[in-house]
């Protein structure tokens, strides 16, 4: 059969574009995920400085989180011309948003990771109040740092989400204000939620795709970007998983920080604002909490959490 003359270029083009599908995305994010990971294990130069010592005293690798970080990065652009399609006013800003949210969590994470406390003084600083009570003192920690790079990088991402919505549906300013500091509340919430669950083998990766897996069941156009950021999520945690649960590597900050902006930028992408309330205020909520309480012991203390929390993790 000779090739269709009306058509010149089609199947070039059918066979060369990129999946912007949910499933294309995922399978983006775990190739991109699995290769970073794999890849940087024959590096001998980075393999001493990337190792550290887990809660069992096990040696893991931070390879691992530096695999999340980029596998979250690629699914944040793989989302570009979703969203209404490519000609949709402010489409791209989608794409931008979920980009500035996964690097500047990433990268903040990353250089808490390489100093690895060697700039907190001799009382490391924990949790948001230490961090800020260290700062009050003159004293700027890597945590400090974090704070400032995430939550500029969220307010960032909020506003293009905001203005995205704005330019498919006309709003006033104060509804688009609100809107954006939901939305950034959403990315850096949850960028840190994410963080402070990894404290034990596979419990970030699990809790990211427990809360992103609901969003693919919205099968609205206007929820197309939710459901392929939620997807990207997945593919992520799913190429993570099995090193984390056998305590081969570890997300760290770089991997926590960057795979929690992705959920954070997915649950600030869906078109329900009562979605976007409920999860900004659950994440802060998560926060505060756990300035006075330890989710180690809540889960330990709750069967179903700690039967979920153990599933598929490695004997101690």
């Amino acid at each position: 059969m000779k090739p269709d003359s009306r058509a010149p270029g089609r199947v070039g083009a059918l066979t060369t574009a990129p999946d912007r599908s949910p499933g294309g995305v995922a399978l983006g994010a775990l190739g991109a995920t699995l290769s970073w990971s794999t890849g940087l294990r024959s590096f001998e130069r980075l393999r001493g400085r990337l190792e550290r010592t887990n809660f069992h005293g096990r040696t893991v690798s931070l390879r691992g989180g530096i695999g999340v970080a980029v596998g979250a990065v690629a699914a944040g652009a793989r989302v570009g011309s979703c969203a209404a399609g490519p000609s949709a006013p402010g489409s791209s800003r989608v794409a931008v948003a979920a980009l500035v949210a996964t690097m500047s969590a990433g990268a903040a994470g990353l250089v808490d990771d390489m100093d690895a406390g060697a700039h907190d003084g001799g009382a490391p600083a924990k949790g948001l109040a230490g961090h800020l009570g260290a700062l009050a003192r003159g004293r700027v920690t890597t945590g400090v740092i974090k704070i400032a790079v995430i939550g500029s990088g969220a307010l960032v991402s909020g506003v293009l989400l905001a203005r995205h919505r704005s330019a498919v549906g006309a709003r006033g300013p104060c509804a688009t204000a609100v809107d954006a500091a939901t939305s950034a509340v959403d990315v850096a919430a949850w960028a840190n939620v994410l963080n402070l669950l990894d404290l034990r083998p596979g419990r970030a990766l699990k809790a990211a795709a427990a809360l992103s897996a609901p969003l693919l069941a919205d099968r609205r156009p206007s929820a197309e970007a939710a459901r392929i950021l939620a997807a990207g999520v997945l593919g992520t945690a799913v190429a993570a998983l099995p090193e984390d649960l056998m305590e081969d590597t570890m997300l760290g900050d770089t991997g926590s920080n960057a795979l929690g902006a992705l959920v954070g930028a997915a649950l600030a992408a869906h078109p329900g604002r009562a979605v976007r309330t409920a999860a900004a205020l659950a994440g802060t909520a998560l926060i505060l909490t756990s300035e006075r309480v330890s989710f180690t012991r809540v889960i330990a203390r709750t069967p179903a959490l700690a039967l979920l929390d153990s599933l598929g993790r490695r004997p101690s």
